[in-house]
């Protein structure tokens, strides 16, 4: 990682992304022009990335949070699914997002959601084989011919953008309701499964509605197009890609140079590969050939155990068999996100008096792409899930604060752990999961003679001697944050 590089000069140019939704954002078109509103606070807090929700219609219209994909090209356009604008606004709407947030400095990642469509205009026949859904390879050798809605005409656009319609063929598969109410998987004659995706039931190619065949050439050309109309209509940074682990490794690095010679020619991306296993992070990494950074599952499912079993998890194995130890240039380190909340069907919530700890681990170290929460910063209503205390701090003092020169501390425990991060502006943590206080002995040249104040509890300043040595405290089930006493005082008048 990156805790060896000297930091003389200043604080490190740090990016921190956030996540600008939930799940269960209200259906009121406002998202888009709520965000552009917030665009000069996030940048001043230290925020350099902003993820947007997918944007275009999906099967539910205005009611879709953006994953039930019908059409690609309407960005709420168009009299389609019940609606003009999708969940979060209209097209303009949209576009004026954008170019607010990058005015302020923020990158802007837009969600791409390639591997389904939903909510089709028309049936064809189709035949198909029967597929075992706990194991994708195996089907059914006869091929029964059925009545299926694989046919998408896009009526209400009418050929604007693009006169591409899809029909089966460029489906590898979809799944069907029986007579009898269950429910099951059909892979379509003739085609076959994406080889380089994740070997979950098989193979995990298939997910849910029709399945896009990125292996057929006038689909990987119809996405390619959309793309450059995408990037360059939308002026985007980068891209979320969602559900990597389901499409074929190999279709994304021709795709993602491509969108590179285009608009403002992004740069950055990060995919969804759904896994705590890190090896088969790893796998698809090495597969697409590094051309995307992945999300650091693997680490949420740390912190989610850390939270819910302190008394047996211990600390000094946080990031054991993450991406963050195995591949930190390719790690996007978050603590939830809109699958992980309440009520969703990855649900893996991390326990309120644990986030803190999480949240200082990943902003107030050496990772290079953590990602916050829209609802860990925000709260979410449904929920009743308040704000996370202390969130919007550690943002500023990632931003404004914090070298890159990690220096470990001696004395880690089960429950405790505490590092410095040297510079012109020392930033000092210490998490504890232990049922009592503690202190921890701490030394680093950066230290010496200053006055160090926790900004998460009141308490006395822990002075620091000569030597840059001095004693820091923790109460018990939490973390602590030492600034220097002057950086502290800025800190608070930078977000009140």
């Amino acid at each position: 990682m990156n805790g060896q590089a000297d930091m003389t000069a200043g604080t490190a140019n740090h990016e921190t992304m956030l996540q600008c939704f939930e799940w269960y954002l209200p259906d009121d078109h406002g998202l888009w022009n709520w965000i552009a509103a917030q665009a000069q606070d996030l940048a001043a807090a230290g925020f350099t990335m902003a993820w947007l929700p997918p944007a275009y219609k999906g099967q539910a219209g205005d009611a879709d949070v953006g994953y039930g994909v019908y059409d690609m090209y309407d960005l709420g356009e168009f009299d389609a699914k019940g609606s003009v604008p999708t969940k979060y606004g209209s097209r303009g709407d949209y576009l004026g997002a954008i170019r607010t947030l990058r005015a302020h400095g923020l990158r802007v990642l837009a969600d791409i959601v390639f591997n389904h469509r939903m909510g089709a205009d028309g049936e064809e026949r189709v035949t198909a084989h029967v597929v075992d859904v706990d194991d994708r390879t195996v089907s059914d050798d006869t091929a029964i011919e059925r009545t299926l809605d694989t046919v998408y005409g896009f009526p209400e656009r009418d050929g604007a953008y693009s006169t591409f319609r899809w029909n089966w063929r460029d489906f590898t598969g979809t799944d069907y309701i029986a007579n009898d109410g269950s429910t099951g998987i059909m892979r379509f004659d003739g085609k076959q499964w994406s080889s380089n995706v994740s070997q979950e039931r098989g193979n995990f190619d298939y997910i849910m509605g029709d399945d896009v065949d990125v292996n057929e050439p006038e689909v990987v050309k119809e996405l390619t197009d959309w793309g450059i109309w995408y990037t360059e209509t939308t002026g985007v940074d980068g891209f979320r890609l969602d559900a990597v682990k389901s499409i074929d490794a190999k279709f994304f690095k021709p795709w993602l140079t491509t969108m590179r010679e285009h608009g403002n020619h992004p740069d950055f991306a990060v995919g969804e590969y759904w896994s705590g296993d890190v090896d088969e992070l790893a796998a698809y990494l090495h597969d697409c050939g590094h051309c995307m950074t992945l999300f650091d599952v693997a680490l949420h499912f740390r912190f989610e155990q850390a939270s819910n079993n302190p008394d047996d998890f211990d600390l000094r194995g946080l990031s054991g068999a993450t991406l963050l130890e195995r591949e930190p240039d390719s790690a996007c380190v978050f603590v939830d996100n809109h699958d992980t909340q309440p009520g969703q069907a990855l649900e893996s919530w991390v326990q309120p008096w644990f986030k803190p700890l999480a949240y200082a681990y990943v902003l107030l170290r050496d990772a290079q792409y953590p990602c916050v929460f829209f609802g860990d910063l925000y709260g979410v209503p449904h929920d009743r899930i308040r704000p996370m205390p202390m969130l919007n701090a550690m943002v500023w003092i990632r931003a404004h604060l914090l070298g890159d020169r990690v220096e470990e501390q001696p004395g880690d425990s089960a429950h405790s752990l505490c590092w410095c991060v040297a510079g012109e502006h020392p930033v000092c943590v210490v998490l504890n999961t232990s049922d009592t206080p503690i202190e921890r002995e701490v030394t680093s040249e950066a230290l010496a003679s200053r006055t160090l104040v926790d900004i998460c509890h009141a308490g006395a300043p822990a002075e620091m001697g000569k030597e840059g040595h001095g004693t820091l405290t923790c109460p018990a089930g939490t973390c602590s944050i030492y600034i220097d006493a002057a950086d502290e005082q800025e800190m608070r008048d930078a977000i009140a």
